[in-house]
C-alpha cells in the first residue's frame, strides 16, 4: 500500500519524465534520419520532393550522386558524361552561379525553373513568363529526346525564343546555349506529379541522356553576407520537431498539474439544527400562542401527505385521499373527512392531543396490511 501510495504521489513527476525521454528519443530520431525535406531533393519522399525520379534512373544504370550545396559540388566530378540538375534555382547567387559554371565544364546543365534573375545573371536573352496551363502541352518541336511526349503541370515558366513545349508564346524547354538547357515545367521531377501525362518520360529522358547525373541542390549558407541569409538556414534541421516535442511536453505537464485536486480546504459552516428540535421549537411556539387551529393543520397535512405516499395517490386533493383511505380501512368516509380535511378546529389542548392521537392511529391502519 505504501509503495501504491509513493508512485500515486509522484505520478506527475513520472509523466513529465516519460514525456521528456519520449521527446529526446523522436528528436534524435529526427536528427538522425537521412530524409530531407527540402523540395525536389533525390532524398525527399514527399509530394514535393523528387525520390521516385532520382531511384528510376538509378535502377537504369545512371549513377546519381547529390551534391548539397556550392562545396559539394565542387567535391564531386563532372565531365562530357554527366549531366547536373540544378533545382532550387532561386537560392543561386552570383557567387554561387560562377562557382557552378567553372565546375561544369563539358556537362550538360540543367536549371529547373530558372527564374528571372538567374537568366539575366547568366547573360542569356531569354526572357521568362508563368503560365497556368489549361491542358497538358504537347512537345511540338523537332528534338528526339522529347519529340511526341506532352507534360502536364498546373504551373510553369515559359522562355522566349524556339524550344520544345509552347505556350504563351514561350516553350518550357529551352536550350539558349550550347550545353545549357532552361526547363520550367518542376513538376516533372516531384513525386505527386511524376506520373500525370508524359511527366515520368520526360523527367527520365532529359535527366538520364549520360551516364552520370550530379543532382545539385543549392543552400543559402553558400550566399555571401550582402545576399541575405535567412535564419532558418542557420538552424539544426531538429529544431522545428524539438520545439513541438517542448511544447507538448509543457500541455502535458499542464494538464496533470490541473488534475490535482490539491489540498482540503476548510471553511466555516452555519450552524446544523437536528430536525427533532426544529419541530419541538415550534411546537413550543404554536403552546405558547394558543394557536391550536394552526397545529391542527400542520398535523393533518403531514398526515394526509404520509398516507398519500403508502396509498401511491402522489399529490392527490384530500377528499379523494380521504376515500380511498376509508375503502382500506372500513371506517365511515365522513369520520376519515373530519379528521383529514382541515377546518376543524379542537377546543383545547386536550381535543388537539386526542387529534393527535386519532391521526396516529389512522396512519397505523393504512400502512398495516
Amino acid at each position: 500500500m505504501r509503495a501504491v501510495g509513493a508512485l500515486r504521489r509522484r505520478r506527475t513527476g513520472l509523466l513529465v519524465t516519460g514525456v521528456a525521454l519520449l521527446a529526446v528519443i523522436l528528436t534524435a530520431l529526427v536528427a538522425g534520419r537521412s530524409e530531407s525535406t527540402t523540395p525536389l531533393d533525390p532524398a525527399n519522399p514527399g509530394p514535393d520532393g523528387a525520390r521516385a525520379v532520382a531511384r528510376v534512373l538509378a535502377e537504369r544504370g545512371v549513377e546519381v550522386r547529390a551534391a548539397r550545396g556550392a562545396d559539394e559540388l565542387e567535391q564531386t566530378p563532372a565531365g562530357a558524361d554527366t549531366t547536373i540538375v540544378v533545382v532550387g534555382t532561386e537560392q543561386l547567387g552570383p557567387p554561387t552561379i560562377d562557382r557552378m559554371l567553372a565546375h561544369a565544364g563539358a556537362a550538360e546543365l540543367v536549371l529547373v525553373e530558372p527564374g528571372p534573375a538567374l537568366v539575366s545573371a547568366l547573360g542569356l536573352p531569354a526572357e521568362t513568363v508563368r503560365v497556368k496551363p489549361e491542358d497538358a502541352l504537347d512537345a511540338e518541336c523537332g528534338d528526339p529526346l522529347v519529340a511526341g511526349l506532352e507534360v502536364e503541370a498546373d504551373v510553369v515558366t515559359t522562355y522566349a525564343g524556339d524550344g520544345c513545349f509552347p505556350a504563351e508564346g514561350g516553350a518550357v524547354l529551352s536550350r539558349p546555349a550550347s550545353g545549357m538547357v532552361l526547363w520550367g515545367a518542376a513538376a516533372v521531377l516531384r513525386n505527386g506529379d511524376v506520373l500525370r501525362a508524359d511527366n515520368a518520360a520526360v523527367a527520365l529522358r532529359l535527366l538520364g541522356a549520360r551516364d552520370h547525373l550530379v543532382w545539385y541542390v543549392p543552400d543559402l549558407r553558400d550566399l555571401d553576407g550582402e545576399e541575405g541569409v535567412g535564419l532558418a538556414s542557420l538552424l539544426p534541421r531538429w529544431i522545428g520537431p524539438g520545439l513541438l516535442l517542448l511544447l507538448l511536453t509543457v500541455l502535458a505537464l499542464a494538464w496533470a498539474r490541473g488534475r490535482r485536486l490539491g489540498p482540503l480546504a476548510t471553511e466555516p459552516l452555519p450552524v446544523v439544527v437536528r430536525a427533532a428540535e426544529t419541530t419541538e421549537s415550534l411546537g413550543r411556539l404554536y403552546r405558547r400562542a394558543g394557536d391550536r387551529g394552526h397545529a391542527a393543520d400542520v398535523l393533518r397535512a403531514a398526515t394526509l401527505d404520509r398516507v398519500a405516499r403508502v396509498l401511491r395517490l402522489g399529490s392527490a386533493p384530500a377528499p379523494v385521499v380521504a376515500r380511498a383511505v376509508a375503502a382500506r380501512t372500513g371506517r365511515p368516509a365522513a369520520d376519515v373527512t373530519t379528521l383529514l380535511e382541515p377546518g376543524h378546529l379542537p377546543a383545547d389542548d386536550d381535543a388537539l392531543i386526542t387529534l393527535a392521537n386519532d391521526l396516529a392511529a389512522l396512519e397505523e391502519e393504512v400502512r398495516r396490511p
